[in-house]
């Protein structure tokens, strides 16, 4: 597997199809295991956040979320093959699990989202298996009765994969700090992902997607959150390049 420096971390530079290929590797190696999906937000916070840095330094799958890391990567001569977002690669991850026979557990998003989410997805993928949804309280990862309850819950579902959608870094905090603990094969974070797939909130056209302006759709949708944070990214990742142009 063809892994690249890029900025403050690596990429697995891989298509669409060799992403889940290699998803499915892991969930058969059987041992505890995660994804990583970077987007201009993650690249930021690497810079600022140690524990961050040491879950990508650890993640067994790297995936390039978002046009603008196409870009830079040619911008530095190490081009990626394929923009893998999360929100198109859950489901392909769906499709996958239908079509073998791998079952998935969703922890977060709103109370009922996720139930939603899984009854979408089912009807989408016929044979799904998702054997749980969860969303916790506020401030649950602080929680140790919490945590120990949903460990349990965990253990008792089985999952082949848990999907995390509790944001970010949360959500790769809350699984790198419980991996061991979990012991599920393959975890990802995977955001709003399960928003889009519950309808509760809607994706930018496909259009706007390949053109790099989904970034642009997601703030006309929630932007008392949304435009401070892609402004601070905007201007932060200019140094960052800087910094490691010809390292």
């Amino acid at each position: 597997m063809a892994r690249i420096k890029l900025l403050n971390t690596y990429i697995d530079n891989l298509t669409m199809q060799e992403a889940i290929d290699a998803a499915e590797k892991l969930i058969q190696s059987r041992e505890p295991t995660y994804i990583v999906t970077p987007n201009l937000d993650h690249i930021v916070t690497l810079e600022t956040d140690p524990e961050f840095a040491e879950i990508y330094s650890k993640a067994n799958l790297i995936l390039a979320d978002g046009k603008p890391l196409i870009w830079i990567s040619k911008l530095l001569k190490t081009p990626i093959k394929e923009k893998i977002s999360g929100s198109d690669f859950f489901p392909q991850m769906c499709k996958m699990c239908a079509d073998k026979g791998y079952s998935i557990f969703i922890l977060g998003a709103a109370e009922g989202i996720a139930a939603k989410a899984a009854k979408n997805l089912c009807q989408k993928y016929k044979g799904l298996k998702v054997v749980g949804t969860y969303s916790p309280p506020f401030g649950f990862e602080k929680n140790e009765n919490e945590l120990r309850n949903i460990t349990e819950m965990i253990h008792k579902a089985k999952p082949d994969i848990l999907a995390v959608s509790l944001g970010s870094p949360k959500g790769e905090k809350y699984i790198y700090r419980n991996l061991k603990e979990n012991r599920v094969p393959l975890s990802i974070s995977i955001g709003a992902t399960i928003d889009f797939e519950a309808g509760n909130v809607k994706r930018a056209p496909k259009w706007m997607a390949e053109c790099g302006l989904e970034w642009l759709y997601r703030i006309t949708q929630d932007p008392k959150r949304l435009a401070k944070r892609y402004w601070n990214d905007a201007v932060k990742i200019i140094p960052i390049i800087g910094k490691y142009k010809g390292k």
